[in-house]
């Protein structure tokens, strides 16, 4: 918890946690602001947690989400509404403070001076300067002129961002590379699976951003608001400009919680649970652990998702630990798929479908999940089945394990970069941008019809590096991606159906039968989950190793 006073009225503050609040209203505050929209990130309580909490230490509080980087003018004149409203003092958050503080400028711009707005927040540690241009600008922020200027520029600091950035380091040492991301931490997100299985602990999943950031590659802790490829610039919060040669997009997706009516509410509480968030994977143990006996939920969905297997990774390991225990016959497991298979690749499903008889689970395709009611243990589906009318149901459970609707991050569904559906759209061989040719994107984000996977992200990282940096000598893209992703389906504890596919659903194996054959579970597929990627993550991809990764190329034609 930071207090960063701009002045005797109101404070702002990075992202905090219900244990604060005590210590915000011991500091004499007796207001909250939330600025940061439920699910922006995967390590964030939710605002009605925030909010019990404030109530608790006497406070009141107030939830005024605003999307990164895009603060508009009514979201100003309301903060400053609550402002007046609210009993004072005021603290008021987001992910890093810069959100808040951006509000309170814009409020203020017909009281204060742009020379007293500056002054009152470089106090606090914000640099307003893009702020007071759009106030002076009529609402606008120029793009003609940065504030600064990289010959790359890297949207994301996840498995992807900085995996490429490292990549592309090693190859054009010279470069000046920027990584944009406002996150403090960065988070092995494979890990969290193994967390809610009680293999991993959560804390060896996270490690501090800049530690992971490429030796001589800058970090900027920002958000990105908004691109204007034809000017070659970048608009971060707080209206500041960042200039680029070439630019690499990989924020990866967002994960849409509020699209299901009730979840936000009963998350981390009334046996409701996800692996998708870092702090409640370990509630997802606690839950299969504690139950003895009744109903156990696992929903997928639509896709795309990021890691299509980890719902029913989920329900594997739960159903091997109540399977080892004897209670499983007590434990009716139901797997609530929005989609018609059980698997995308046919080739693996038949060794998945043993296991769901051996853990007795009932499959429920065309169920998608669009309420909970969590204090009642109720969730309610949409059953869209091909040929029959549509039709809704509502099912008790004792314990879910939730799977989120996913989409892109909001500021890349409204950019110029977009496709229809609000993804980035790339060549699926080269990962250039179909429209602009000084971008590129790898990731969760892009619109390649592959799975979205930290396998298929550790793959594609060397193949946008090594056509960048063709792109830089004057040569066409060269490296080619073939679609790879893998999915390491936990159907135990000790083994695993470890996926690898590519476009089409064409089996891409990286191992000879003999040793891993990924139809089938295997001792030595665990092994490599368990023991060897972690250290190959966070030891080679992400420092530009391109351990089994070399990029595949091709002459031009």
């Amino acid at each position: 918890m930071e207090f960063r006073k701009i002045n005797d009225d109101i404070t702002v503050s990075p992202q905090i946690t219900a244990a604060d609040l005590a210590g915000i209203a011991a500091a004499g505050y007796r207001s909250i602001i939330c600025n940061r929209p439920d699910g922006e990130g995967a390590d964030q309580q939710t605002f009605d947690e925030i909010d019990a909490a404030a109530r608790e230490a006497g406070l009141v509080a107030r939830y005024l989400p605003v999307v990164s980087g895009k603060v508009q003018d009514g979201d100003a004149e309301a903060f400053g509404t609550a402002m007046r409203e609210l009993p004072g003092p005021v603290f008021a958050y987001c992910r890093t403070g810069t959100r808040s503080a951006t509000l309170w400028s814009l409020s203020q711009a017909k009281v204060l001076t742009p020379p007293q707005i500056l002054a009152a927040t470089k106090a606090a540690g914000y640099d307003m300067a893009g702020v007071v241009r759009r106030i002076v600008n009529g609402g606008k922020t120029p793009t003609d002129s940065g504030d600064a200027g990289f010959d790359v520029v890297v949207v994301g600091g996840g498995a992807a961002g900085i995996a490429v950035s490292a990549s592309l380091k090693a190859r054009k040492p010279d470069l000046e590379i920027a990584v944009l991301d406002p996150a403090d931490i960065h988070y092995y997100q494979p890990g969290w699976t193994m967390v809610g299985g009680g293999i991993f602990e959560a804390s060896t999943t996270a490690r501090t951003m800049g530690s992971l950031i490429p030796k001589g590659v800058h970090w900027i802790k920002a958000a990105v608001a908004a691109f204007e490829p034809e000017k070659n610039a970048v608009i971060l919060d707080g209206c500041r400009v960042v200039k680029y040669d070439r630019l690499i997009v990989c924020p990866g997706l967002k994960l849409d919680w509020g699209k299901v009516e009730g979840l936000v509410e009963t998350l981390g509480k009334n046996g409701v649970t996800s692996n998708y968030r870092y702090d409640l994977a370990p509630y997802t143990w606690e839950l299969v652990k504690g139950l003895k006996g009744g109903r156990a939920l696992f929903t997928q969905p639509p896709m795309p998702i990021k890691c299509a297997g980890a719902p029913q990774k989920a329900m594997y390991l739960s159903g091997d630990h109540w399977f080892r225990t004897g209670i499983l016959p007590r434990i009716d497991i139901q797997f609530m798929n929005a989609g018609g298979v059980l698997f995308g690749v046919k080739d693996y499903v038949p060794a998945l479908m043993n296991y769901v008889s051996r853990y007795d689970a009932t499959l429920n395709f065309f169920h998608n999940l669009i309420a909970v009611d969590g204090a009642a243990k109720t969730a309610t589906f949409a059953v869209n089945k091909p040929d029959t009318a549509p039709a809704t149901v509502e099912v008790e459970f004792d314990m879910m394990h939730v799977c989120p609707p996913q989409t892109a991050p909001d500021f890349i569904r409204v950019s110029p970069l977009a496709d229809a559906a609000g993804w980035v759209d790339v060549d699926q061989s080269t990962l250039r941008h179909k429209t602009y040719d000084n971008v590129w994107s790898l990731g969760d984000v892009m619109n390649a019809p592959n799975a979205k996977t930290a396998a298929a992200a550790r793959m594609q990282a060397p193949i946008v590096a090594e056509n960048v940096a063709a792109d830089i000598d004057g040569l066409s893209p060269h490296a080619v991606y073939n679609g790879y992703g893998s999915c390491p389906l936990t159907v135990e504890r000790g083994k695993i159906v470890l996926a690898e596919f590519g476009y089409g659903g064409a089996l891409l194996p990286s191992f000879p039968k003999w040793l891993i054959d990924g139809t089938k579970p295997t001792r030595a597929a665990w092994l490599l989950k368990e023991q060897i990627l972690p250290p190959v993550y966070w030891k080679a991809m992400l420092r530009g190793k391109e351990w089994m990764a070399k990029p595949e190329k091709v002459s031009a034609s």
